[in-house]
């Protein structure tokens, strides 16, 4: 079965870490999304990786088959966010790191405005400032869905929430 405290690895990393227009794409990357390490972006490139794989295989099927488990891979790829609802297969193979980075709890809360900079984003949720729907979400990495976009908010007992309505009065 395994050790359950050395969990699976969950990303691949590059064949050739050492190509200079490869380290220059991950760094612009890691700063505009706020990324501790590059293991968080490969994590994300795998995750992509793993969608087009899903999609090349779908293509490769008979047409009855592949429209049953290619609404499944559209239907979890729109609930993600990642996909507009009206996406195809060929949208599936366009998908990159960015689409998933996007997702991530750290550059939802940026964008929402709970932070003035992604980094400090990272730091409310890390120290358990941000909650969804009432529970706190400590994991920045934590990929955020369409429903849950609009439950974020500060945890209730969060000293900053208590500073920002203070502030509202």
């Amino acid at each position: 079965m395994g050790d359950p405290k050395k969990p699976r690895k969950k990303w691949i990393g590059p064949r050739h870490p050492w190509r200079k227009e490869v380290l220059e794409e991950e760094m612009i990357l890691m700063g505009k999304y706020g990324l501790r390490n590059k293991r968080e972006l490969w994590i994300a490139k795998t995750i992509a990786r793993e969608f087009r794989h899903r999609a090349r295989a779908l293509l490769a099927l008979p047409e009855e088959e592949r429209k049953i488990q290619e609404k499944a891979v559209l239907s979890k790829l729109y609930h993600l966010g990642v996909l507009p609802e009206g996406a195809t297969l060929d949208d599936v193979l366009g998908l990159t790191a960015e689409h998933i980075l996007r997702r991530r709890l750290q550059t939802v809360v940026y964008e929402k405005g709970l932070a003035k900079t992604i980094y400090q984003a990272r730091q409310f949720i890390v120290h358990g400032h941000i909650a969804i729907a009432g529970r706190k979400v400590t994991s920045p990495s934590y990929l955020v869905s369409k429903e849950e976009e609009e439950l974020i908010d500060f945890y209730p007992t969060s000293p900053i929430k208590q500073k920002l309505t203070q502030m509202q009065k």
